[in-house]
């Protein structure tokens, strides 16, 4: 099936799975932007939960030729999702989630913070710390760094990053989290942007926060060294906060069992829907229109052909465990949850605590000042979100949180 729409202006085809007035002015002026670029490979694939991002547009999907762009990656490499399915059901779980969800923030760090004491567990990862000295000499060079990144594998951060347990429509209990590459991710890509600036092939770039590396400079060379590190450091920070999720769960949870977190690549067969991990923040080498180009999905996750996926709502709405089409159109691609429909600063200009009271009636989580930003009205209806993309994923299990624990 055809995109849903095209946005007309641009110097390459943009292909939407949403309406051009079903979003911002300035996110259609960025896609715009994006598009200008020299470098793009046949068209810009946009997700139906695109908003307005840093740089480049959230929800937007680009085939670049012999080059990458940073900004079109963002600043939080590597961010992702994970579930697993577990042996529990409805029938399991106490009637007062409130003491759960207080063992599992005493487990998982949030907000700025990192482990108290580095675990056997993060210590195991030895290629990732081998690999630290070898990182850009502004992050590895520092005194202590190596702590402090080993010290937040396994921690939430902050914003719309969280730990949720939900129940799918046959009443099993899953576990959900959202995170990614935490600090170190974050001053790598801001290192790398900085530098991609200063370059002089971007100078007559219409937007400079699109500036690209080239195949074959030691710049790009450096970039994707740092990203792949960054990427492989998020995919195993979901995997330890997983595990101790489930340490945590069976405090109160003793005969919880999960599945073993399926490794990477395309999933495939029941044990991959019922544990997946995957990234929607990233570069992917591909081959797509006749050639091999740099793929990167910022808001977006890969949708091949059976390979599952998560697309999460905001908390008290629902969530969704997808499995791709494999439609080449996207470029393999879905998008990576609701997206945000208005910012945080109007969101709690907007609403109350009753109203984020109101709509997270039901769920336990926090209801305080703290987390209004994260209103589900402040976000775009997930249902929606699906529907626009129904010729990209089949939709496997759909979820609804229960417990939420918000950076």
């Amino acid at each position: 099936m055809p995109p849903v729409d095209e946005l007309a202006g641009a110097a390459a085809p943009i292909w939407m799975w949403t309406h051009p007035h079903e979003v911002e002015s300035a996110a259609l002026d960025q896609l715009r932007t994006i598009a200008d670029l020299p470098y793009v490979h046949h068209h810009v694939a946009v997700m139906p939960d695109v908003h307005l991002g840093k740089g480049a547009t959230v929800g937007s999907v680009i085939a670049l030729r012999d080059a990458v762009s940073p900004a079109a990656v963002g600043v939080d490499i590597g961010c992702g999702m994970a579930a697993l399915r577990t042996n529990l059901t409805a029938a399991d779980l106490p009637d007062d989630l409130g003491p759960v969800r207080a063992a599992v923030e005493r487990a998982i760090p949030v907000g700025h913070r990192g482990h108290a004491e580095i675990s056997r567990r993060v210590r195991g990862y030895g290629e990732l710390w081998t690999a630290f000295g070898d990182l850009h000499p502004k992050v590895s060079g520092r005194s202590g760094a190596i702590d402090r990144v080993m010290s937040q594998l396994g921690s939430l951060g902050s914003g719309n990053h969280f730990v949720e347990l939900c129940l799918d429509s046959t009443d099993a209990v899953w576990l959900m989290l959202h995170s990614g590459s935490r600090n170190v991710g974050k001053t790598l890509a801001e290192l790398h942007i900085a530098a991609a600036k200063k370059l002089p092939h971007n100078t007559g770039l219409p937007d400079r926060d699109l500036a690209v590396f080239l195949a074959g400079s030691p710049e790009m060379a450096a970039y994707r060294h740092d990203l792949t590190w960054a990427q492989t450091y998020a995919r195993h920070n979901r995997e330890t906060m997983l595990a101790l999720y489930v340490d945590a769960l069976r405090t109160h949870l003793p005969q919880l069992r999960v599945p073993t977190p399926p490794t990477d690549g395309p999933h495939a067969g029941d044990a991959a829907f019922a544990a997946v991990n995957c990234h929607h923040n990233y570069v992917s080498e591909e081959h797509h229109y006749g050639a091999d180009v740099l793929v990167t999905r910022k808001g977006a996750i890969s949708a091949r052909a059976g390979e599952y996926g998560i697309v999460p709502g905001s908390m008290g709405t629902r969530s969704y465990i997808v499995r791709g089409l494999g439609n080449p159109e996207s470029f393999h691609s879905a998008s990576h949850g609701a997206g945000r429909r208005m910012s945080r600063t109007r969101a709690r200009k907007e609403f109350t605590t009753e109203d984020l009271v109101t709509q997270t009636a039901g769920v336990e989580c926090r209801k305080d000042p703290g987390v209004l930003d994260e209103i589900p009205a402040a976000y775009k209806d997930i249902d929606a979100v699906i529907a626009y993309q129904r010729d990209l994923v089949d939709v496997a299990a759909e979820l609804h949180a229960v417990m939420c624990v918000k950076g």
